[in-house]
């Protein structure tokens, strides 16, 4: 091989190498380029994952707590007012509309007239947020002699039952599978008993349930008319102290003495009409008695003997 040969070979062989370095070089560049890319988007994953992770972790331990905000408060309304008008008739049409324009109704009506004078004794029911306006309205209607508001907060009584609603359903489920799971006829009829009786609690439960949303969701009004004529009862007031026990217990006295003296004139006809023939019997059996018995004589009594 001539100089001239060696020299090209040597020429081939370093491009050969340079080609295989750069290659190496470009594929360390491109993994080192791509690891973090990598790590970076393991790392947004992971957060991800994690940001997922946690609010399912704080849904499932979280404990959702009642709202007992005022707005949200389960509130029984009760009122009445009397109110002296000239008309009893068309004041309580007057008491009926306010009480449709309001949303509710009349639960009850009862109305007197006699001696020159007449009254009406009006009950409504009117949803709760209507409740002020609806007795303001019909304190217009006429002169007001007296009112009254009451009310009675009974949110943790609603709270309670919906805890203990809740805790029965859930008895009432498991009861149902186990039923469902009976192999023997004495565990169908004891199961069937179980939840017969956990479905009338839980029907019991309920009932309380929709008796105070009834109570809080509609308020009751009772509204009192009278005409000029008519005299207002007036709550007689009994005196503090000593003298209202005194009070009370002369007026039980008088109670128990009443139907003590009720119960005895209801038995004095019973006691006459088979007492005095009884008496009447038992008395002639005596006296036949008597005559039939002979008299006992006693006997004379011996002489002691004489002495010589």
């Amino acid at each position: 091989m001539n100089k001239r040969g060696l020299t090209a070979s040597l020429l081939l062989a370093g491009l050969l190498l340079a080609g295989c370095g750069a290659d190496n070089e470009s594929q360390s560049d491109s993994g080192s380029a791509a690891a973090p890319a990598a790590r970076q988007a393991d790392k947004a994953g992971g957060g991800a994952v994690q940001e997922q992770a946690a609010p399912e972790q704080g849904k499932d331990t979280t404990a959702q707590s009642p709202d007992l905000r005022v707005d949200q408060r389960s509130i029984i309304y009760t009122g009445s007012i009397t109110i002296r008008v000239d008309d009893v008739t068309s004041a309580a049409a007057q008491v009926t509309g306010i009480a449709a324009a309001s949303g509710g109704f009349v639960g009850g009506d009862e109305r007197h007239s006699g001696d020159g004078s007449s009254t009406a004794n009006i009950t409504l029911r009117v949803p709760a947020d209507k409740f002020t306006s609806a007795v303001d309205q019909i304190a217009k209607l006429g002169t007001e002699e007296s009112r009254g508001i009451n009310t009675q907060d009974v949110t943790e009584e609603v709270v309670d039952l919906d805890a203990r609603i809740s805790v029965q359903k859930a008895r009432v489920d498991s009861g149902k599978r186990l039923l469902a799971e009976a192999k023997n006829l004495d565990d169908l009829v004891m199961l069937e008993r179980e939840v017969a009786t956990r479905e009338s609690d839980l029907a019991s439960l309920e009932a309380k349930k929709r008796r105070l949303a009834d109570l809080s969701s509609l308020s009751t009004i009772t509204v009192v008319l009278l005409d000029p004529a008519a005299v207002a009862e007036k709550p007689t007031e009994e005196p503090p102290g000593f003298l209202a026990g005194l009070s009370g217990g002369w007026e039980a006295l008088t109670a128990s003495l009443g139907v003590l003296l009720t119960v005895l004139g209801a038995l004095l006809p019973w006691i006459i009409a088979l007492g005095v023939p009884a008496w009447a019997v038992v008395h002639l059996l005596r006296r036949h008695r008597r005559r039939n018995t002979p008299a006992l004589i006693a006997p004379a009594a011996e002489t002691p003997p004489s002495t010589p």
